[in-house]
């Protein structure tokens, strides 16, 4: 695991340091061969240098964001907007997090990407990539 998100996630108050371990866990697991890095000030992995799954310490809990997840069509993720495609779920509690759904999310955000990467050189207009 990226230094800089072990870092992230030991700053965090006893309840959400939990959630946020076990993510990163769960993430570095399931996506093999991603990179990490806290971007933003968040931690945040990507494939190809597009970014897909990431979390951060919001008033409602620790919120798991994945970029494309609007697309996953899971109905324990929240659609905010719909100019991008992103999706999320907040935690406040690691008991929360249901590992097996998790899981396909992980596996969903390796197969169901647009092109973050390129959204500035494309004036933000999103691009399929898978």
């Amino acid at each position: 695991m990226h230094p800089e998100i072990v870092s992230y996630n030991e700053n965090q108050e006893p309840r959400f340091k939990e959630i946020c371990q076990l993510l990163a866990q769960e993430i570095d697991q399931h996506l093999p061969g991603a990179e990490s890095k806290v971007w933003h000030a968040h931690p945040v992995w990507f494939l190809d240098g597009n970014p897909v799954v990431g979390y951060s310490k919001q008033k409602a809990g620790i919120r798991l964001m994945f970029w494309s997840g609007m697309d996953f069509e899971e109905l324990e993720l929240n659609v905010l907007g719909k100019k991008f495609k992103d999706a999320s779920v907040f935690y406040q509690d690691a008991s929360e997090i249901n590992i097996s759904s998790l899981q396909r999310w992980l596996n969903k955000a390796r197969e169901i990407q647009w092109d973050y990467k390129n959204i500035v050189k494309r004036k933000g207009r999103l691009e399929k990539l898978r």
